[in-house]
C-alpha cells in the first residue's frame, strides 16, 4: 500500500516499506499569534523562514494551514501555497476545514497534494470527497463523526472503515486515503498511547490504508513534552504509522524517528543514520574551530592594548 504526494519536482511515498515521513506543522497560524498578525497582513516572510528551516531539518513535506479568525483564509491559504511552492520544493498538505479555502488552495497547487482533512460526519463526506476525486488529491481521514471521539477502538475503527469505503464509492482510490486514528493526551485519557497503537496495526492489517496523525496531541498538557513525543512516535512507527503532521524542528522527535527508521528496516546499511551522526559531528567541530578562533582574536586584541 503506497501513498504517492507530488510536488513539481519532488515525489514523496508513504508506505509500509519506505521511511517515515515528517509533515512539517508550524505553518499554522493556530496558536502563533505573531504568525497570525503577518499571514492577515498578507506578510509571508515568517512563511517562507519556517518553510525553509523545516525542510533544512528533515521535513519531507508541509502542512500549510491559513486558519485566521475574521479573514479571508481562501485567498490567503492560496498565497500561503504560493509562496511555499516558490521556495521548497516538498509535496504540500493543504489543511482547513473550509471548503471554499480547500477547493482554492487545490485549485492553486501545483502537483498532487495531501489533503487535511475529513471526518466522518455525513455533510463532511458529501462536501469534501467529490473534491478530491476531482482534483485526485490524497486526503487524511480523522476516525470521528457526528458522536465525537470515542475512547473505543473499534468504534473508532469503524468509522474510519466508512470513510474509506465512501471515499471509494467517489472513485479515491484505498491508497490515497490516510486514517489519523487520533492521538488523544494521554494525560487525560490513560489508555490514549495503547488504543491508538492497536488502531494503527488494525488499519494496517484489516483494511489496507497508511496512517498519519498529529503527533504532539498525545503530550499535551504534560512536562518535557518532545520526549514523551519521541517516545510515542517510536512506539507508533513500530505499529506501522507511516507519517506523522509534526516538528521537524525537535532535535529529540527528528533522532526518534530516525532510530525507529533504523529498527523497521527502512534505512538500509543504517545511511541515513550514519550521515546525520557524521553531519552533526562536523557542525560541532565547525563551532568549536569558530569559538577557539575567536578566543584567539580576543587574545592578540588584548596583547596589542
Amino acid at each position: 500500500m503506497e501513498t504517492i504526494l507530488t510536488s513539481p519536482t519532488q515525489t514523496v511515498r508513504i508506505g509500509p516499506d519506505h521511511p517515515f515521513v515528517i509533515i512539517g506543522e508550524r505553518i499554522n497560524p493556530t496558536g502563533r499569534k505573531l504568525l497570525a498578525a503577518q499571514m492577515a497582513a498578507w506578510n509571508f516572510d515568517r512563511v517562507r523562514n519556517d518553510s525553509l528551516a523545516q525542510v533544512a531539518a528533515g521535513a519531507r513535506m508541509l502542512d500549510v494551514n491559513a486558519g485566521i479568525p475574521l479573514a479571508d483564509e481562501p485567498a490567503i491559504l492560496v498565497e500561503a501555497i504560493r509562496v511555499v511552492q516558490s521556495v521548497v520544493e516538498v509535496p504540500l498538505s493543504i489543511d482547513s476545514s473550509i471548503v471554499k479555502a480547500l477547493e482554492a488552495g487545490l485549485n492553486a497547487y501545483q502537483g498532487k497534494p495531501l489533503v487535511n482533512s475529513v471526518t466522518a460526519e455525513e455533510e463532511r463526506l458529501e462536501a469534501v470527497l467529490p473534491l478530491i476525486a476531482r482534483h485526485k488529491a490524497a486526503v487524511i481521514g480523522i476516525a470521528n463523526d457526528e458522536t465525537g471521539i470515542s475512547e473505543d477502538a473499534n468504534v473508532r475503527f469503524q468509522i474510519a472503515k466508512k470513510i474509506v469505503l465512501r471515499a471509494e464509492s467517489y472513485g479515491i482510490p484505498r491508497e490515497d486515503v490516510l486514517i489519523d486514528p487520533l492521538a488523544m493526551p494521554v494525560g487525560a485519557v490513560r489508555y490514549a498511547g495503547a488504543t491508538l497503537f492497536t488502531l494503527v496495526r488494525r488499519l494496517r492489517e484489516e483494511l489496507g490504508v497508511n496512517a498519519c496523525c498529529g503527533a504532539s496531541n498525545i503530550s499535551f498538557g504534560l512536562p518535557d513534552r518532545p520526549a514523551l513525543n519521541a517516545a510515542f512516535l517510536a512506539m507508533a512507527i513500530a505499529s506501522g504509522m507511516n507519517c506523522a503532521i509534526t516538528n521537524a524542528l525537535e532535535p529529540e522527535m527528528k533522532k526518534s524517528i530516525l532510530a525507529a527508521d533504523v529498527m523497521m528496516g527502512h534505512d538500509e546499511n543504517c545511511a541515513t543514520w550514519l550521515g546525520t551522526h557524521r553531519a552533526a559531528q562536523g557542525d560541532a567541530a565547525g563551532a568549536d574551530a569558530g569559538a577557539a578562533a575567536r578566543a584567539a582574536r580576543r587574545e592578540r586584541r588584548s596583547a596589542r592594548q
